[in-house]
């Protein structure tokens, strides 16, 4: 992934853009933009992923109307269209991707924002020709925004509380509990970027251990109370399992940025977190 900035100081810059300015985003970005989906197809669990970009239309500002996270955007220009095969691991790649996108927009001062909804059998279903074994989880806006945040947006975020983070202690854990700053060592600071990376709702439902004395980090999904049932009832993607994908996201891209070698693995290491109601989803093996 080629950026011009690093990716320390690209993840902090990104925030949600609720309020855009209503002109098209440069030739040379989307032109950028759209090569790079065309190289971002795999992700890091064996889910395949396509996305593409278009400009907003009526059609598309009404769909998202019935969203309240869509009801508080204002004059948005394009979007970022994903599509998805089945798969026991294909909405965590998806976000993985998806996020990559998201930083390269960000890279180019371009502002985007996440919107999560069922998608599939909607406009920007038929955008991207959406195939009977897909599915489009999510879609993201995308276009030029303001320099500083204005006033409509400081009181969508105050509402949304998307600039409360949870407290490192509450995400972070080693086999005796909290882990410490000390304890994560090179690794402090992959954690410190997945602690402000953007989950829906701002529920940030990751949780990862760390094993002692090895640079071993399993994932864990701890889910918001009542937020599965819903997105069943609603046949809503599980955009929680998005928010890990985001998070192995950042986590891999500082490491990698940082030195620290490592891939990701999928076996149930038969420890669970200190609150024992967490899923287990993904580990990170560090190299030595």
């Amino acid at each position: 992934m080629l950026l011009s900035k690093p990716v320390t100081d690209i993840i902090p810059k990104r925030f949600s853009v609720r309020s855009y300015i209503n002109d098209p985003i440069e030739e040379n970005k989307k032109k950028k933009l759209r090569g790079f989906f065309l190289e971002n197809i795999s992700g890091p669990l064996g889910s395949q992923a396509r996305f593409i970009l278009v400009s907003a239309s009526l059609e598309d500002r009404e769909e998202l109307k019935g969203l309240i996270s869509y009801g508080m955007i204002r004059n948005v220009p394009g979007f970022i269209i994903g599509a998805t095969g089945y798969g026991e691991k294909n909405l965590e790649d998806f976000g993985y991707m998806m996020e990559k996108n998201i930083l390269m927009a960000t890279d180019m001062e371009l502002g985007t924002c996440w919107l999560g909804a069922t998608f599939n059998s909607s406009g920007f279903a038929r955008k991207i020709n959406r195939r009977e074994d897909e599915i489009v989880p999510a879609v993201c806006a995308i276009g030029n925004h303001r320099e500083k945040k204005t006033a409509w947006e400081k009181i969508v975020r105050t509402t949304l509380g998307s600039d409360r983070r949870k407290p490192w202690d509450d995400l972070f854990f080693t086999e005796g509990g909290a882990l410490t700053r000390e304890e994560a060592g090179s690794y402090s600071l992959c954690l410190d970027m997945v602690r402000i990376a953007p989950s829906a709702t701002n529920n940030q439902p990751w949780r990862i251990l760390k094993m002692k004395e090895r640079n071993i980090f399993h994932f864990y999904l701890q889910r918001t109370f009542g937020y599965q049932t819903i997105s069943k009832a609603t046949d809503k993607e599980d955009a929680q399992r998005m928010d890990i994908g985001v998070a192995m996201c950042h986590f891999e891209l500082t490491a990698l940025e940082t030195g620290l070698s490592g891939k990701w693995q999928v076996e149930y290491p038969g420890i669970g977190l200190p609150s024992g109601n967490a899923e287990y989803v993904v580990t990170w093996i560090g190299g030595k």
